[in-house]
């Protein structure tokens, strides 16, 4: 049974209350351990009295041992609430995932990045579409909190895609949103951490810490640190029971130690820098990807994803035991005495050492996937917030068709859909209307739909049917101070590279708004009808939005191949109503005048 988006709200809003109610209780118990922390404290202190104030007999060995009762009580309710504090954070992001669902179909600011980042005037469509930025499509979808998943999620609505790739992720996404619920827990196990940490790490495994770790490769070093902890117990042991030459021994192998460490510590530090604090990290991606392979996927475009059959969460745990070790030289006191006794780094060299031999590779691939898992989230909740929305079909032979068809940018409520096909021939149909007649608003509804098409993504109409196009726009051409471009010269680049991708893409699909503004009525409208038969002798489908009546005159001489549509308005009273619908053939009816006369300015 299909939801509707009310009760998708409504769940959001259950999985929110209680995620509140989880959060209490978690503070409550932790609150309550700390008065046992401060309970057992208090009891050491009373047998560290009643040691002082005992005789030398039996009850002196007694309060002794009743000591140790205290300190390891100590030690398990710090552990435990260690692991209350880890749990709070994790129940919080999980608190912040449901609240920002509601937002985000509240029409209010998705709290993951925007890909502002992605923005560029150059590319063909994404900065016209309002695909990255704010208020945009990525905005709308993105679910990502690793760098490389923002990667994906723009890569999927900048570049073009084939057919049977576009069958494959629908697929996907269709799996993955039958999973919609234990995603949250996915996306908090990945929210709110350092994605730069993440990609230094990244970069460490890949490239540069196998040859940083050459030196820990001599045999002599690897055995005599295998050694060292029995080495050094003997020497405290023999220290004890007969003092002298043992206690010499014991100082000269502690100031060794200090010293062998100084001198490589440049190298040790170049190591340990990339890895330093990403231990809980780390721990965290680990649970993330044993989710990935806990599920018995059908996908093909998510079995692909794995590029090995070993569980790789198991190694960035044992990655993650490393780092944490590792760690220990942050506290300059422990870190030194750890050395001295143990040469703890060396040891934790080797280790890691020994991690990157059997491991770093299947880790490199997992920590990747990871962002093609959050992209393919993003979208599956997406389809799972707008159940309305359709899979569109993806056709081999040329095609564009859909029915109901509105802006996902726009919030229910006040969108107007609209049905729109192509002939089974390429036409170029040209849109005429008055100003806010919705023309612009339908050019872009057809290409971000589109756009979410391609990237296997639902689409928002109630049908849709489309082939594989590479899609061109030209609809805010701007000028540019900093290199000195006028509008007009900017528009004439723009039109030079929808040129360039036409004769080079037979499949390319056009959207202009209003060509050549920065020019003269005439030399626009010359312009104009030249750029459309360009089109028409290229066989190329393509919206040309226009105020100017004349290019739809040029139906007369291309009867086969352009099409008139308009958006017009109703005037009643002297008041302009508009309701948004495309209909067959030229506008007749303007508001020009309409507007002037509201300033005081009358045509006659």
């Amino acid at each position: 049974m299909v939801k509707t988006q009310q009760q998708i709200i409504d769940k959001y809003s259950q999985k929110l209350a209680e995620a509140s109610v989880n959060i209490e209780n978690t503070k409550k118990l932790i609150d309550k351990l700390s008065f046992i922390r401060i309970g057992l404290f208090m009891v050491e202190v009373l047998f560290f009295v009643l040691l002082l104030n005992s005789a030398d007999d039996i009850w002196r060995i007694v309060v002794q041992f009743l000591m140790i009762i205290p300190v390891f009580g100590f030690v398990f309710i710090v552990r435990k609430q260690s692991k209350l504090d880890s749990q709070l954070e994790f129940e919080k992001k999980l608190l912040w995932i449901y609240q920002n669902e509601l937002h985000s179909l509240s029409g209010l600011e998705n709290g993951y990045n925007n890909g502002s980042a992605f923005e560029s005037d150059a590319h063909p469509y994404t900065s016209e579409l309002d695909v990255f930025g704010a208020s945009s499509l990525f905005e709308l979808v993105n679910r990502c909190s690793t760098k490389s998943g923002n990667d994906v999620l723009a890569a999927s609505f900048a570049n073009k895609s084939t057919k049977e790739n576009i069958r494959q992720r629908q697929e996907s996404i269709k799996e993955i949103t039958v999973y919609i619920n234990e995603t949250f827990e996915f996306r908090a196990h990945l929210l709110g951490h350092n994605t730069n940490k993440v990609e230094l790490i990244k970069e460490q495994l890949q490239s540069k810490l196998g040859e940083q770790l050459v030196f820990t490769k001599n045999s002599f070093l690897r055995l005599y640190v295998r050694l060292v902890p029995f080495i050094t117990v003997f020497l405290l042991l023999g220290g004890l029971f007969y003092g002298g030459v043992f206690w010499k021994l014991f100082s000269f192998f502690f100031f060794a130690h200090i010293a062998w460490n100084s001198r490589f510590s440049s190298k040790i530090d170049l190591v340990f820098h990339s890895f330093s604090g990403g231990s809980n990290l780390l721990n965290e991606y680990a649970k993330a990807i044993s989710w990935t392979e806990n599920q018995k996927w059908k996908s093909s475009y998510i079995l692909n994803l794995f590029d090995s059959d070993t569980p790789v969460s198991g190694q960035i745990k044992s990655l993650s035991k490393i780092i944490q070790n590792f760690d220990s030289r942050l506290n300059l006191m422990i870190g030194s005495l750890l050395n001295a006794l143990l040469l703890w780094d060396f040891r934790c060299c080797i280790s890691l050492d020994k991690w990157v031999e059997s491991s770093s590779k299947n880790v490199i691939s997992a920590l990747n996937y990871l962002g093609d898992f959050e992209e393919l989230i993003s979208f599956g909740t997406l389809s799972h917030n707008q159940p309305a929305w359709v899979f569109p079909e993806v056709e081999e032979l040329f095609s564009l068709s859909t029915t109901a068809i509105g802006h996902p940018l726009i919030k229910e409520s006040k969108r107007i859909v609209n049905n729109f096909n192509l002939e089974t021939t390429p036409t170029v149909d040209i849109v005429t209307g008055s100003n806010m007649a919705g023309k612009s608003t339908f050019l872009r509804t057809l290409g971000i739909n589109m756009v979410l098409a391609y990237a296997g993504a639902p689409v928002c109409a109630k049908s849709m049917n489309l082939s594989v196009f590479s899609i061109n726009t030209y609809m805010r051409i701007k000028d540019s101070l900093n290199e000195s471009t006028s509008t007009f010269k900017a528009e004439l680049n723009r039109l030079k590279m929808i040129l360039n991708n036409l004769v080079t893409d037979k499949n390319t699909f056009v959207l202009i708004d209003e060509m050549l503004r920065g020019t003269n009525s005439r030399d626009k409208y010359l312009g104009s009808k030249v750029f459309v038969e360009k089109l028409i002798a290229e066989k190329t489908p393509a919206l040309f939005a226009t105020h100017d009546l004349q290019l739809a005159d040029l139906k007369q001489q291309n009867q086969h191949t352009l099409r008139n549509y308009h958006f017009d308005i109703t005037i009643n009273n002297g008041e302009m109503l508009f309701d948004y619908k495309l209909k067959n053939g030229p506008c007749e009816t303007f508001n020009a005048a309409i507007l002037l006369k509201e300033i005081g300015l009358t045509l006659d």
